[in-house]
């Protein structure tokens, strides 16, 4: 049965619990989260953003590197109903302010290095994050029975209203070739029409992932576009893959 919207791919999040979802470097270490921490921390950002007053459709600009915080960032507002304007790591703050402006930004989340935009908005640290894994304050992975006896987990409702395909789920600012970047509108239902001709393709095969398991997927394109997203975020859990990143963050 098709999703109705990318929140129940957040419970394949809870499915994998203990399975590694992203390993990065921080300084000269690794470390790695589990996907279990990753929806841990977004459920806990979800339930800031609430208290922060962002409701469903208000923009979040996110804007730092590729790093298990901005997953878990990207995910806290779709499960907020919040609308993710992911910023690429390397724009000029030129272009970030005017992004910022032009989608009416309610809040940023920015990595600790990135120069303030001059907005109104309230800026939340990305690196922050962490804290939500040590201290987690919502529980998640209530474990459910469907009809025909599968038992799922499942994840509070952080949103207003009930989320659907026609949902907007993000505003990506792309130039094309040569063009003046735009804001592309992508809803819900927009990624999910490209994601489940992947996953139909996909599940015949999974008989055979447990001779190669874990799959780990080395990630070098930005979170900011959707086809590092597909990748970096969209596919992985339908494997119950790993996620490395291969860009170093500070300590």
């Amino acid at each position: 049965m098709p999703r109705t919207s990318l929140t129940e791919l957040f419970n394949d999040l809870l499915r994998l619990g203990r399975e590694i979802a992203f390993v990065q470097k921080r300084g000269y270490r690794r470390e790695a989260w589990t996907y279990a921490q990753i929806a841990g921390a977004a459920a806990h950002f979800a339930m800031e953003l609430r208290e922060r007053g962002v409701r469903t459709g208000d923009r979040v600009l996110l804007w730092g590197p590729n790093c298990a915080e901005w997953v878990a960032a990207f995910w806290s507002c779709l499960l907020r109903g919040a609308v993710v304007v992911p910023m690429d790591d390397g724009a000029a703050p030129d272009f970030a302010r005017r992004v910022a402006k032009q989608a009416a930004i309610k809040l940023i989340v920015a990595s600790r290095e990135k120069p303030a935009l001059d907005s109104a908005a309230p800026v939340l640290i990305l690196e922050d994050l962490r804290q939500a894994v040590v201290h987690p304050r919502v529980q998640l992975g209530t474990r459910t029975s469907t009809p025909d006896g599968k038992v799922i987990s499942t994840t509070p409702q952080f949103s207003e209203e009930h989320l659907g395909r026609d949902h907007i789920a993000q505003i990506v600012f792309t130039s094309g070739t040569t063009a003046e970047p735009r804001g592309v509108v992508l809803t819900h239902g927009n990624i999910l029409a490209n994601l489940e001709p992947l996953e139909r393709g996909i599940q015949p095969y999974l008989k055979y992932e447990r001779f190669f398991h874990p799959l780990r997927f080395v990630n070098l394109l930005p979170l900011s576009h959707v086809f590092g997203q597909f990748l970096g975020i969209f596919i992985p859990p339908l494997m119950g893959a790993a996620v490395v990143f291969e860009e170093s963050l500070n300590p």
